[in-house]
């Protein structure tokens, strides 16, 4: 899941050299650089990617932390 989500950044910010780059530990906000419009494009792309819908009622800016706070946010939403 972890790669598949590195993946979707990078091709949602256009840069193929950034997945070589982003590790679990990556802040999606500050290391990857999602701006808020990308930000709104890449939580589109996983739910459709994971067949999940993402209720912004439950959805923190603390699940951006790292890759992996936001894997373990969509296994539980996969759950």
């Amino acid at each position: 899941m972890q790669t598949q989500i590195i993946t979707i950044i990078s091709e949602i910010k256009n840069e193929p050299d950034l997945a070589a780059t982003l590790t679990g530990a990556s802040d999606m906000v500050n290391d990857a650089g999602l701006d808020s419009l990308q930000l709104i494009n890449f939580i589109l792309r996983i739910e459709d990617e994971f067949e999940i819908e993402i209720d912004f009622d439950q959805f923190d800016l603390k699940h951006l932390q790292s890759i992996d706070i936001f894997c373990n946010f969509i296994q539980a939403k996969s759950a």
